[in-house]
């Protein structure tokens, strides 16, 4: 589906893209800032859905940067759409790391959801 079939979609619908373009996208039609792709554009009951997906199968290090990411997206202001982080991984595990700290504390706050329950999340949009 192209920008423009997305665009004047009323159907709900994912588009496909590189993480390059669907920033793109989002710049130029939804207002976002960042200088990250996205892994995620949708557009689900006439509302825009904007997210990052990882698998996150540690703790420290480089997952924390990713995980890092994927909050950013989710602490984005101004963006003319719902903003989502879907995370897997090790982050559900009870423990005192930073990410199940983040989750736990901030669990009304932002859209975080795992893979598992996306489908379910955008029909309830």
């Amino acid at each position: 589906m192209s920008k423009i079939e997305f665009l004047n979609s009323t159907y709900n619908c994912i588009l496909d893209g590189s993480d390059s373009e669907l920033m793109g996208f989002a710049k130029e039609e939804l207002g976002y800032k960042r200088d990250k792709g996205l892994d995620f554009v949708a557009k689900f009951n006439n509302k825009y859905i904007i997210g990052e997906a990882k698998f996150l199968t540690d703790f420290g290090g480089h997952q924390n940067a990713q995980f890092n990411d994927a909050i950013d997206t989710l602490k984005e202001q101004k963006v003319n759409a719902t903003r989502i982080a879907i995370l897997d991984g090790v982050i559900y595990i009870p423990t005192n790391n930073k990410m199940f700290k983040f989750l736990k504390e901030n669990k009304q706050q932002y859209n975080i959801l795992s893979s598992l329950v996306l489908r379910d999340f955008l029909f309830q949009i």
